[in-house]
C-alpha cells in the first residue's frame, strides 16, 4: 500500500511527463518550418534608395515647384455670362397649354431671357493684358470677365476668334501684366515631362497644377475643330481648364489645354491641347491683320482605306489620296493629278487628311512647300508655292469640309473623329452637318448639326465632293431636296436654292 506521501509523488511525476511530451511535441512542431523561416530570412533585402536617388527625386520636385512658380501668374480665370432666350417653357413639354394645371405650378415666362454662367482658363502672353483662350470658352458671351492671379478682377473685350481652330484673343486694360514665353511645339517628344495649370471645375481651385507626359503628339480626326494638330496628354485636365496653359520644364507655353475624352464627364487620361505653334500663328494673324491667313493647296483628299489601297494597287495605305485638283490653284499649278497620294510635306510623313489640312492652312501664303508623292507606282517630290485661302476659293478645304453661306450650313465627309462626335455608329454614307448659321436656311427649315443628308434631289450623297458637284448643276430658286438622316429616323425637307 501506498502512503498518502507516495501517492502525492507518483502524481507530481505524472503531471511533470505530461508536461514534457507536450513541451517535446510543440519544439518539434517549431523545428518543422525551419526550412520556411529559412526560405524567408534567406531571400535578399528590398534594395534601399540611396542618397543619389534622393537627391534627384529632390531636384525634379524643385523644377517642378520652380516652374509653377514662374507660369502661374501668367495664367487667369475666365467668367462669362451669356443671354439666352427660353422659347416657352419646360411645362409645355409635359402638359402643353392646358391653363388648368399652371394655375397651380409657377412656371416661367416663355421667351424670356436667362443668364447663364461659364467658367474658362486663360495665358496672358503680352504685359500690355493680350490674353490667349478657347474660342468655345467666350463663343457667344455677352460679358467676360478676367481674374488674375493678385485677386484682380477686370472686363475683358475679344479681339478676335478663331472657329476653325478654337482659338480666341482677349484683351484687358492692364500693363503690368507677366506674358508666358512661347515656346516650340514642334521640338517637344512624346514622354516630355509636362505641367498644365488652369481652373477647373469652380473658381475656387483656381490656378491648379497637374503634371504628366505628353502622350502622343500630331492628333487629328478627333472632330473638335476644323484643323486639328492636337497634342496629347496624361496631365489632368477638366472641365474649365480650357484655354489654361500646358507648359514644359523650361516654363514655356507649348499648348493651350482644350478637350479631353471621358466617358464620365471628368478626367481619365486623355487630354488635348493645340500646339503653341499653331496658336502663335494664329494669335499673330489676329493681333496683326484681324483675321486669320490661311494656306491654299485647291485639292480633294481622303484617306486610304484598305479597300481603295486594294483597287488603286497602292503598297500601303500610308498618305493621303488626291481625288480631284482644283482648276487654276496651286497644286494644279505644280502639276499634281487625280490619284496621286501625298506621302509627306517638308520631309514629315502624313497620317491622315485632317493633318495635311492642317498643315497647308497653317503655312503662310507664298511659302514653297515640298510634297513627296506616289504617282503610278514611283515617288516623286513637287515643289508647291502656296497661296491664299480666300471667300472665293474657300468652298473648298482639303480636310472634306466645306462651307455653304449661302445654305448657312457646314458640311463634313464622315471620318472616324466625326462619326464618334456625333454618335454616327458605323454608318458611312452622306455628309453630316457639321455647323449652322444663325438664321439661315439650314436652320429655318430645322436641320441640326449632326444631321446626315444622303441624298440631294434623290441622288445618294457619299462624300462632300459628290454634294457639291450635285449642288452646282442647281440653278437659284430651284428645289433642294434633301434626304437627311436624324438619329433613328430618316426624313425628307425641301426648300429654294437661294
Amino acid at each position: 500500500m501506498f502512503s498518502k506521501r507516495s501517492w502525492f509523488l507518483l502524481s507530481f511525476g505524472i503531471v511533470i511527463g505530461v508536461m514534457l511530451v507536450i513541451g517535446l511535441g510543440y519544439t518539434k512542431s517549431t523545428h518543422a518550418q525551419e526550412p520556411l523561416l529559412a526560405a524567408v530570412t534567406s531571400a535578399p533585402a528590398p534594395a534601399t534608395a540611396s542618397a543619389a536617388d534622393y537627391s534627384t527625386a529632390e531636384a525634379l520636385s524643385h523644377v517642378f515647384s520652380d516652374v509653377a512658380a514662374k507660369v502661374n501668374p501668367s495664367v487667369v480665370t475666365i467668367f462669362t455670362e451669356t443671354t439666352r432666350k427660353v422659347q416657352g417653357t419646360p411645362f409645355d413639354q409635359f402638359f402643353g397649354n392646358d391653363d388648368f394645371f399652371k394655375r397651380f405650378f409657377q412656371q416661367p415666362a416663355p421667351n424670356k431671357d436667362y443668364k447663364s454662367m461659364g467658367l474658362g482658363s486663360g495665358v496672358v502672353i503680352n504685359k500690355d493684358g493680350v490674353i490667349l483662350t478657347n474660342n468655345h470658352v467666350v463663343d457667344g458671351a455677352d460679358n467676360i470677365k478676367i481674374r488674375l492671379m493678385d485677386g484682380r478682377e477686370l472686363q475683358a473685350s475679344v479681339k478676335g476668334k478663331d472657329a476653325q481652330t478654337d482659338l480666341a484673343v482677349l484683351k484687358i486694360d492692364a500693363n503690368d501684366l507677366k506674358p508666358m514665353q512661347f515656346g516650340d511645339s514642334d521640338g517637344s517628344r512624346v514622354g516630355d515631362l509636362v505641367l498644365a495649370i488652369g481652373s477647373p471645375l469652380n473658381p475656387e481651385l483656381e490656378h491648379t497644377v497637374t503634371s504628366g507626359i505628353i502622350s502622343a503628339k500630331g492628333r487629328s480626326g478627333v472632330g473638335l475643330s476644323h484643323y486639328e494638330d492636337f497634342i496629347q496628354t496624361d496631365a489632368a485636365i477638366n472641365p474649365g481648364n480650357s484655354g489654361g496653359a500646358l507648359v514644359n520644364l523650361e516654363g514655356n507655353l507649348i499648348g493651350i489645354n482644350t478637350a479631353i475624352v471621358s466617358q464620365s464627364g471628368g478626367f481619365m487620361g486623355i487630354g488635348f491641347a493645340i500646339p503653341s505653334n499653331l496658336a502663335r500663328k494664329v494669335t499673330n494673324d489676329i493681333l496683326t491683320n484681324g483675321k486669320v491667313v490661311r494656306g491654299w493647296l485647291g485639292v480633294y483628299i481622303q484617306n486610304i482605306t484598305p479597300e481603295l489601297a486594294q483597287a488603286l494597287d497602292l503598297p500601303s495605305m500610308k498618305g493621303v489620296l488626291v481625288s480631284k485638283v482644283q482648276k487654276d490653284s496651286p497644286a494644279e499649278k505644280a502639276g499634281l493629278k487625280e490619284e496621286d497620294v501625298i506621302l509627306a510635306l517638308n520631309g514629315k510623313s502624313l497620317k491622315n487628311s485632317s493633318e495635311l489640312s492642317t498643315w497647308i492652312a497653317s503655312t503662310s501664303p507664298g511659302s514653297k512647300v515640298d510634297l513627296k508623292i506616289l504617282r503610278s507606282g514611283k515617288e516623286k517630290n513637287v515643289d508647291v508655292t502656296i497661296e491664299e485661302l480666300t471667300e472665293a476659293n474657300k468652298a473648298t478645304t482639303e480636310a472634306g469640309n466645306m462651307t455653304y453661306s449661302d445654305l448657312g450650313m457646314e458640311l463634313s465627309n464622315i471620318t472616324p473623329g466625326i462619326a464618334g462626335q456625333y454618335h454616327l455608329g458605323n454608318l458611312d454614307k452622306g455628309v453630316v452637318i457639321t455647323g449652322l448659321k444663325a438664321g439661315g436656311a439650314a436652320e429655318g427649315i430645322g436641320l441640326k448639326e449632326g444631321d446626315v443628308i444622303l441624298k440631294l434631289n434623290r441622288k445618294e450623297v457619299n462624300s462632300v465632293s459628290d454634294f457639291d458637284s450635285r449642288l452646282s448643276g442647281i440653278k437659284s430658286g430651284e428645289n433642294l431636296l434633301l434626304y437627311v438622316r436624324r438619329g433613328a429616323a430618316n426624313m425628307y425637307v425641301a426648300f429654294p436654292k437661294p
